[in-house]
């Protein structure tokens, strides 16, 4: 068996615990039967809860793990003891070679910052980005980047991350060249900061990558599913993803308010539950989880905490897609041909 089908899975990372863990990482078994998995965690627990999933266990290796990392713990103290917690170890089964791809559902700056010190940037790569997909209007999904990893970029870093989003786009979201934008105040030519439009030149005038660069876009046009990957620095990139994700939480709360009103309320909401029903599923976290850090020497994936095994299911499938497409080869090659054009 090759490390590249191996996903070593952080089992005690998360909310939800571990039966959830295990549940999704089951429910992935089934859909790619061909990948193994390494689950980090409690030997004894692990192994008790894989009871419940036997077509699991045949798919499966435990790596015993005697410390977690807490949602509450400062990354600089989870590094210390990257050694013993389950966080820790999944990623060195990457780093190690002996997994294609870490998949944590824990603390997500105690994950960036021991996968950042583990695996390192590749080369070409100053900074690492993560990136995630969120629905849209259009016919797939969006991949945004950077969601909170580096609150303050240059124009050089910008460049990186839109090659960096471009070819998980195309691994992600199966485009030959996906439409890639920068988010900005206005569409003029004119607007922004000389660091946005920099970055913007550059990527006009780099017509031999894969991609295709359509310019600016404001922040009520990242879900009518005009383009297919956003680039932004990371302070802007969580604020944009945190009013998403609160405005879908306010519109469901207000569905639910007017269809509790009253008994006509009630009626009406019977005859429309079928579209409720899939303005529901196109909203839900759990379809689109599954963050990424884009430009390490391996690959990472962040689960939602409050992830369902739906949700586990997902961010699983995104590591497993990347793992069979060689993202980091894909970027790698990208971002040779730019400096090579840009030389």
């Amino acid at each position: 068996m090759t490390s590249s089908a191996r996903i070593a899975v952080d089992a005690m990372g998360g909310d939800e615990g571990l039966a959830v863990m295990l549940a999704g990482v089951a429910r992935a078994r089934r859909r790619y039967d061909d990948m193994r998995f390494l689950l980090v965690g409690d030997e004894a627990a692990i192994r008790e809860g894989l009871k419940s999933h036997p077509n699991l266990t045949a798919a499966s290796e435990i790596v015993h793990a005697p410390d977690v990392v807490s949602s509450s713990e400062k990354p600089s103290q989870a590094i210390r003891r990257a050694k013993t917690t389950s966080m820790g170890i999944a990623i060195d089964l990457v780093k190690r070679g002996e997994a294609g791809a870490a998949v944590s559902s824990g603390n997500t700056g105690a994950l960036m910052a021991m996968a950042k010190l583990s695996l390192r940037t590749m080369p070409g790569i100053d900074r690492p980005a993560l990136a995630a997909r969120m629905p849209t209007l259009g016919a797939n999904d969006v991949v945004m980047l950077d969601l909170g990893a580096n609150t303050e970029v240059d124009t050089r870093n910008l460049v990186q991350f839109a090659v960096m989003g471009a070819a998980y786009a195309r691994t992600v979201l199966d485009l030959e060249a996906p439409r890639v934008a920068l988010l900005n105040i206005g569409t003029e030519e004119l607007k922004g900061t000389d660091i946005i439009r920099d970055a913007a030149a550059q990527l006009r005038a780099a017509k031999h990558l894969p991609l295709t660069f359509t310019g600016f876009i404001e922040g009520n046009a990242l879900s009518r599913g005009d383009v297919d990957v956003i680039v932004c620095d990371g302070f802007s990139g969580n604020i944009a993803l945190k009013t998403i994700e609160g405005t879908a939480r306010f519109v469901a709360d207000l569905l639910r308010r007017a269809f509790s009103s009253s008994i006509r309320s009630k009626i009406g909401f019977l005859i429309s539950k079928p579209a409720t029903e899939l303005l529901k599923h196109h909203l839900d976290p759990n379809i689109h989880n599954g963050a990424v850090f884009l430009g390490l020497n391996g690959i990472v994936v962040k689960s939602h905490g409050s992830a369902t095994e739906i949700g586990v299911e997902t961010a699983i499938g995104v590591a497993a897609k990347m793992v069979r497409d060689d993202l980091t080869r894909r970027i790698a090659e990208d971002l040779g041909n730019f400096e090579a054009q840009a030389a």
